[in-house]
């Protein structure tokens, strides 16, 4: 039984001051200054940057220390002065924006760049699995740095953002770059793309159901084109149907409709995603080689090896071929001709993302305690710690999880 409480202690007893109370201790969050290198880009005539005046604008006034290359950002139209403004230090040469402890670049740093990397850097760049080599990647393990892609970073809903933004301007721009190629009467068929009264509408084939085959959808669609999409995944076609609202041809990478629908085409988009690093399904040669003279191909999944047999990689300077008549269009980094908008897009996720792991003290504690940002990662202090990567090119390879707790 309780003891009894004495006359006149009532009020005491029932107040909680006088309750054994929860020791509550400060926890100090330690942020930790970040010094970031911006290079200039030298391959693919890549044209992006990854951040904009005005986040290094915001990330200096936090502290942090930003170098950047000179010219780093004149593809975007944004000049030296612009960045300087914003506090950003203006190095004339590669190595000195490598003497930065995180590196912030678009595209995989070329052989010669990672003679400048050194031991516990981080890098923060693409990866590109169409053109990975095994070469690359030992390069890389040799120089004992963190290597991070920033197409497998995902965010706390699953999603991968910088694949997500870029795949929406991929989408949005292919139907651009069809409607040109189509119009030009000495290379292309000489038709508008869509349709208008009393005159067929043009025929599009989207192989893919992703991001990518949403946004080229929408735009083809907005034109009056009629669309088709073909794709294994039923999920992606319902999702699609249910985002753009409205009926649409869908399938199953079905080849004989397929093949019907192809020969039929004035535009096919190849946008399927990689599984594994490896396209799942490729058209062929043959089937490609019965379209009609001066069609249009446009393989956004190029840089993953490219979804038809005749696909060549091709640049910005010379972005077409030919085959078969059929117009080519190869290009990897389709982002890069609307540089502002992508740099614009790119810089609203790595802000975050540079604000995060400098609120956890360093790129370790970030990776310790955010498994979405661990997705990204694939080398560590040295260590090969991606499975898909290690199993392509007959590689060991270390789980970063395991890494990762035995450090901390």
């Amino acid at each position: 039984m309780p003891e009894a409480v004495p006359p006149g202690f009532e009020s005491l007893a029932a107040s909680r001051a006088y309750f054994t109370q929860e020791s509550m201790l400060a926890v100090e969050v330690r942020k930790r200054k970040l010094f970031i290198g911006l290079p200039r880009e030298t391959s693919l005539q890549e044209n992006r940057i990854c951040l904009t005046p005005e986040a290094v604008k915001h990330l200096v006034e936090e502290g942090h220390e930003v170098v950047m290359e000179s010219g780093a950002g004149e593809p975007s139209k944004y000049s030296d002065h612009d960045y300087s403004e914003a506090g950003a230090t203006i190095a004339y040469s590669q190595k000195e924006v490598y003497e930065a402890d995180l590196i912030l670049k678009v595209a995989p740093p070329t052989q010669d760049e990672i003679e400048f990397l050194k031991a516990n850097q981080t890098l923060i760049s693409a990866l590109q699995f169409g053109t990975l080599t095994a070469e690359y990647v030992m390069a890389l393990t040799r120089k004992k740095v963190n290597a991070i892609s920033f197409e497998l970073i995902k965010d706390p809903s699953g999603a991968r953002p910088v694949v997500r933004a870029m795949s929406e301007i991929a989408g949005s721009t292919v139907m651009l770059i069809a409607a040109e190629y189509l119009a030009r009467s000495n290379e292309g068929k000489g038709i508008i793309l869509g349709g208008i009264t009393g005159v067929p509408p043009s025929q599009v084939v989207i192989l893919g159901a992703g991001t990518v085959a949403e946004y080229a959808a929408r735009a083809a669609t907005g034109l009056g084109a009629e669309v088709k999409v073909f794709d294994n995944h039923i999920y992606k076609l319902r999702r699609l149907k249910q985002n753009l609202g409205t009926q649409l041809y869908t399938s199953t990478l079905d080849t004989f409709a397929l093949s019907q629908q192809i020969r039929r085409a004035d535009v096919v988009i190849g946008a399927l995603n990689s599984e594994e690093g490896r396209v799942p399904f490729m058209v062929p040669e043959s089937m490609v080689a019965s379209m009609a003279p001066g069609s249009v191909i446009i393989d956004v999944s190029i840089d993953q090896g490219g979804c038809f047999e005749t696909s060549e990689m091709t640049t910005h300077n010379k972005p077409v071929f030919r085959k078969y008549d059929v117009i080519h269009y190869c290009v990897p980094n389709i982002a890069s001709r609307v540089p502002r908008t992508a740099t614009n897009a790119l810089s609203n996720i790595f802000t975050p993302i540079l604000q995060e792991i400098s609120q956890h003290g360093g790129i370790n504690e970030v990776l310790f305690s955010n498994e979405h940002f661990r997705s990204g990662v694939y080398i560590y202090k040295g260590s090969l710690t991606n499975a898909t990567i290690a199993k392509r090119f007959n590689m060991r390879y270390k789980e970063l999880s395991l890494m990762i707790a035995v450090r901390n």
